[in-house]
């Protein structure tokens, strides 16, 4: 097997090993850890279709993370996925007639990020004991809305790690804020930023950017790090979904071996549709990778135009884990587009944070054309939702209303008869309020838990127990602050 290093986009680093890019989570340059090549999986996909996620997780995760020993691998693995899970599959695979939906949401907080987030404590700790890490590990993070609650369960009471959370104050649904400020563990800490999640993702890279302040933490015994997708022991175990999505659909018939798919996946921050190109890259026949954005369309305009604008209103809508105009991800993709030309890909990336645009040349736009841009607005959300409830009896949330409704068009106007898998990021149950009203109209409830009882009433599917158990969880976290102060907030948790 390979020995597979880690480089920065941005060309600041590189023959960096598996564990350290994950405990650094970014790099030193503001680039982001790419691996030296993307490996091809080394068991064929009927073989890996005999498998359980557990072992699937481990014939992918091995390629990647080569220095990690295969008892650590899946020392991380069992302990990751485990009965947190409400399903045996993990992640099952449903089909709702257009389309197969593989459900991600499945684990304890009830939303996709759970996937990678169950692992991610335990390949930090690993990695913080191979690289003799003797400073507390902080992980600044922030959230649009599922990232944030997922990151703080996994994280709640790690020895030596501490994690502090960062989500934009109006910008996501009163669950998705109740799970988080709810949320135990002595070493967490949560804090609104009055601003959107652009201005809360800027604020947490420009701290990891600040050398002084790097200077600071050290001083002080702590060393940051991450649990956004921008680290790649987010990213890598997001990829063993798609191979376990193609494996599962070998296992029901519903593809021959070979046979290419489409993947349509609600993107904001880039990170899970990028792990479906990974997948692509590693050999899964994986056709068109569908990018679905709502109102805040930047990832379609770029797809279409060449030019990445975040120049734009920032709309509100009701997928708000997708309300986006920075997707940091994109740099990763940008950066094989170019043929891994790191200078390059550091002067889009200033361009970016200098003007709010930048434009790809055509040969790196002849790159990336297995992407498809797609968008939805919130009436074809609603719509796509309602149609898929009355013709199948499914109910799917807001994101993955989004996907629903970009394929259904693509379907529509086309007659694709690709088999083709969405990507299921959240229980209906994180949006209760906004899925019941696309199903039957506006309603006169406004109490999130009243809301949550109709919706099971109509579904026939249970309230999740992460819902129920908000119903009396104490509102444990109350810090706000203003993007310009989040520096400052930080200290004030670290208490330096």
């Amino acid at each position: 097997m390979k020995n597979i290093t880690y480089q920065s986009t941005r060309g600041g680093e590189s023959g960096v090993s598996a564990s350290m890019a994950i405990l650094k989570g970014i790099a030193s340059d503001g680039g982001l850890f790419m691996p030296s090549e993307i490996p091809q999986l080394d068991k064929p996909l009927r073989e890996l279709a005999g498998m359980t996620y557990q072992e699937q997780a481990y014939e992918v995760m091995k390629l990647f993370l080569t220095d990690f020993t295969e008892e650590e691998l899946r020392d991380c693995i069992a302990k990751a996925y485990d009965s947190k899970f409400d399903t045996p599959e993990i992640a099952p695979l449903v089909h709702v007639g257009m389309a197969y939906v593989l459900e991600l949401f499945h684990g304890n907080t009830i939303a996709f990020k759970d996937m990678a987030l169950s692992i991610l404590p335990r390949l930090i700790t690993v990695a913080a004991k191979k690289n003799h890490v003797d400073k507390e590990i902080v992980i600044l993070t922030a959230t649009s809305g599922d990232t944030g609650k997922a990151a703080l369960a996994g994280f709640a009471d790690v020895p030596g790690t501490r994690i502090i959370v960062f989500y934009p104050k109006d910008g996501v649904s009163h669950i998705q804020e109740l799970q988080m400020v709810t949320q135990k563990g002595d070493n967490t800490a949560v804090i609104a930023i009055h601003g959107n999640f652009d201005d809360a993702q800027t604020g947490v890279k420009k701290i990891f950017a600040d050398k002084e302040y790097e200077k600071k933490l050290d001083a002080s015994g702590f060393q940051l790090s991450s649990a956004n997708s921008i680290n790649v022991g987010r990213l890598i175990p997001q990829v063993v979904y798609y191979v376990h999505a193609y494996a599962e659909l070998l296992n029901c018939g519903g593809i021959e071996d070979g046979e290419e798919i489409n993947v349509v996946v609600p993107t904001g921050n880039f990170g899970n549709i990028l792990a479906g190109y990974f997948a692509k890259l590693m050999g899964v026949p994986i056709g068109k990778l569908f990018c679905a954005s709502n109102d805040n369309k930047v990832l379609y305009d770029f797809f279409t135009t060449g030019t990445y604008d975040k120049n734009r209103d920032f709309m509100l809508t009701m997928s708000p884990s997708m309300d986006i105009l920075v997707s940091s991800n994109l740099e990763r993709l940008i950066y094989l587009s170019t043929g891994s030309d790191a200078e390059k890909t550091a002067k889009l990336m200033k361009e970016l944070s200098e003007t709010g645009h930048y434009t790809v040349t055509k040969e790196m736009q002849k790159h990336m054309e297995d992407f498809i841009g797609g968008y939805a607005t919130e009436e074809q959300d609603a719509e796509v939702i309602r149609y898929l409830y009355r013709k199948r009896g499914y109910v799917m949330d807001t994101h993955t209303g989004v996907a629903a409704a970009v394929w259904k068009a693509h379907w529509d106007a086309t007659g694709d008869q690709t088999k083709t898998v969405i990507v299921s990021t959240a229980s209906p149950y994180k949006f209760s309020k906004a899925v019941l009203e696309a199903i039957q109209g506006p309603i006169l409830l406004t109490d999130e838990f009243a809301v949550a009882e109709e919706l099971e009433n109509i579904s026939h599917v249970p309230v999740p127990k992460a819902v129920l158990e908000l119903k009396t969880a104490e509102i444990r976290h109350k810090k706000e602050c203003d993007a310009a102060d989040m520096e400052a907030a930080v200290s004030g948790v670290l208490g330096i």
